[in-house]
């Protein structure tokens, strides 16, 4: 997630104004000795030595990368990512952010250079090669920017065979940003993510490894690391992984080192001013030790983050699938360091809190429960987040929602305050209504319009989409298919289709229809009442009904339905009369209107689309009822006009801090 610093914003202003199918074994499988057995296929070991200068804000480090070659056929030619070197004036990523005119970089913004970020790397040699280092060539595989430094490869002598191993050795240094992107340095706090070469993916019979952008995140395969870090003796760190030992090195510097597997990526965070508060929880798969790392003033929050990251451990083991690391550790960034709030790793996320956030303001459990469900889809499903961003960000958004309501409420899932309530589907629904037909949701990530759409469709329109689909569907079995599609893929790298097949296997039904519109297209599902008349049958009871209806008068009743928009959808229409007969009708929404007539002897009072309120993708809830009479308690076109309203400010706040 990157859109923390929005949301709070967003939100904080808003309060100012106002048991499925398994088909894959036990995720820790015991061996007869006791030993566990892999969860993943581990294509990738690291060992990284790394040592961290706090005052220049630099690593320097060595890497030693074992690459085993399961692509079926021979490899010469190895891809490699240098994610820092993005933070740099004229790389596709600052390029792309100064064009949309996003974090205070447009056009007539100047880039700092406190905020530079690079890597550099200086030696780069191979197991039975030698030094390649003069091999070494920057790419670009999804521009012509010569000047973007994302992306290297390395052409070796001669090709690895299929099953074989190579071994790489890098020596690089990072500088890292003042905190940006989710990841730097604020004061005596670092946040080091994407900090090392990173050999690309071969996935779909082609290496993957794209250059950083301004709206993509990662894609890795998975492995094992083993890490050291040296430091000052007085920095609490977390890290992604268990730590093994712990060394002092009599020159005022210890040196930490960690191990992780079954995982793809490792992250870690310093600070001399953290308060590790630990605890733990307990699943299916074990005992899980949880690590929080509160920055100083953050203290009051920390039972709240508790809170919610042991409800949020327990319904993801419960619905989708079983949490089958011993460790989760959350670091909350200090104040001015927000920029490394909202983000993922494995077995490590980063939250976000200030130093009052007031309780009806759920801002602090809803980013804490939308990282953690990372460790599903971005950690363990692993999905391409350059490609198909939806699969980690808009599923997970949607699991947000379910969690998020069953811990804390329907309508009151993002605020609950005398001036006013928000609950996660409204939110959702709202952050996708800016430019709903500027993208599709399955675009690659660097390609939408801007970050204002990729955002909104990436996250709100999965998640808006998703909850649609219960309608269709029906919420246990769309529950069941995602708890299928987990447990399924985990540990793997699936696709769009793989989690489109998966619901329509689940559920018995072809869907195409629905995905053809929701995922793959841009179209708009907007329905509207445009008339509810009754009219006396003849002119006689005409004439007299201008001073009331005669006994027993007959009435010809009217109902006007229409589609507005291009989004084909079948909808129910609740029609309810004088004398309190309701009807019910379903239309299949193929053609661009219907009339509904009823000759009665009561007069027709209110039309609604959707009366249980669960097409979420309609566009506009304002045109989806009408009556004769003016009706004052028309709740739900209220609480539309309050998430409009406040969210339209909070996202006004957002873009001018």
């Amino acid at each position: 997630m990157r859109l923390a610093p929005i949301r709070f914003a967003s939100l904080l202003f808003a309060l100012i104004v106002s048991g499925g199918i398994a088909f894959a074994q036990a995720p820790a499988a015991t061996a007869p000795g006791g030993e566990k057995q892999p969860l993943s296929v581990r294509v990738v070991g690291y060992q990284i030595d790394a040592k961290y200068d706090v005052v220049k804000h630099t690593i320097n480090a060595s890497e030693s990368l074992t690459y085993k070659n399961l692509t079926g056929q021979p490899q010469q030619t190895f891809p490699f990512h240098l994610y820092l070197n993005a933070f740099q004036p004229q790389s596709t990523f600052m390029t792309e952010v100064r064009l949309q005119g996003t974090r205070g970089t447009g056009a007539d913004s100047s880039w700092d250079p406190k905020h530079f970020g690079s890597i550099t790397v200086s030696k780069f040699a191979v197991d039975g090669a030698g030094d390649l280092t003069n091999n070494m060539e920057f790419i670009h595989p999804d521009d012509q920017n010569t000047n973007d430094k994302t992306v290297f490869q390395v052409t070796l002598p001669k090709p690895v065979p299929p099953g074989a191993s190579v071994t790489f050795h890098l020596d690089f240094q990072d500088q890292m940003p003042e905190v940006l992107e989710r990841t730097g340095y604020a004061h005596d706090f670092v946040m080091v993510g994407q900090w090392f070469p990173k050999v690309g993916v071969w996935w779909k019979n082609a290496w993957n490894c794209h250059q950083f952008h301004a709206n993509t995140e990662f894609f890795a395969d998975f492995g094992t690391f083993d890490v050291k870090i040296t430091l000052p003796q007085n920095e609490v760190v977390g890290a992604g992984g268990d730590l093994v030992s712990t060394v002092s090195n009599g020159d005022g510097t210890k040196t930490l080192t960690y191990h992780s597997e079954d995982v793809h990526d490792f992250s870690w965070s310093a600070s001399p001013t953290f308060t590790d508060v630990e605890d733990s929880w307990t699943g299916s798969a074990g005992e899980v030790k949880i690590h929080i790392l509160m920055s100083p003033g953050h203290l009051g929050t920390t039972k709240r983050y508790l809170q919610a990251l042991k409800g949020t451990l327990h319904l993801f083991g419960e619905w989708y699938g079983p949490y089958p690391y011993d460790r989760i550790t959350v670091i909350d960034p200090p104040h001015g360091g927000l920029d490394a709030g909202g983000m993922e790793y494995p077995t490590l996320v980063t939250a976000g809190t200030s130093w009052f956030v007031p309780k009806g303001l759920l801002l602090p459990e809803g980013v804490l429960e939308h990282e953690f469900g990372h460790q599903y889809w971005y950690g363990m499903v692993a999905t391409n987040e350059f490609e198909d961003a939806w699969l980690d960000e808009g599923i997970n958004s949607y699991t947000e929602v379910k969690i998020m309501n069953e811990l804390y409420g329907f309508n009151t899932s993002v605020i609950k305050t005398h001036w006013g309530t928000m609950g996660e589907p409204e939110e959702q629904r709202m952050s996708y209504l800016g430019r709903p037909d500027a993208d599709p949701i399955s675009r690659f990530a660097w390609q939408f319009m801007g970050s204002a759409s990729y955002g909104g469709v990436t996250y709100g329109k999965t998640a808006t989409m998703l909850l649609t689909l219960e309608k269709v569907i029906g919420e246990d079995t769309l529950r069941r298919a995602i708890h299928t599609y987990f447990m399924r893929y985990r540990f793997t790298h699936p696709t769009g289709e793989d989690f489109l097949k998966t619901i329509e296997e689940v559920s018995g039904q072809n869907l195409r229809w629905y995905f053809d519109q929701s995922v793959y297209g841009t179209q708009i599902l907007d329905y509207e009442v445009l008339g509810v008349n009754a009219d006396p049958l003849n002119w006689w009871e005409k004439r007299k009904s201008r001073s009331g209806p005669p006994p027993g008068g007959m009435y010809r009743d009217t109902v006007l339905i229409h589609r507005k928009g291009d989004f084909i959808f079948p909808e129910e229409i609740q029609i309810k009369f004088e004398n309190g007969e309701t009807v019910n009708e379903h239309w299949d929404g193929r053609d661009r209107w219907i009339r509904y007539t009823y000759d009665k002897g009561s007069k027709v009072i209110s039309a609604e689309i959707d009366p249980d309120h669960k097409v979420w993708l309609d566009r506009s809830f304002f045109n989806n009822s009408m009556t004769v009479k003016e009706d004052t308690h028309a709740t739900r076109k209220l609480s539309d006009l309050w998430v409009f309203g406040t969210e339209c400010l909070g996202q006004l706040l957002a873009w001018l801090t």
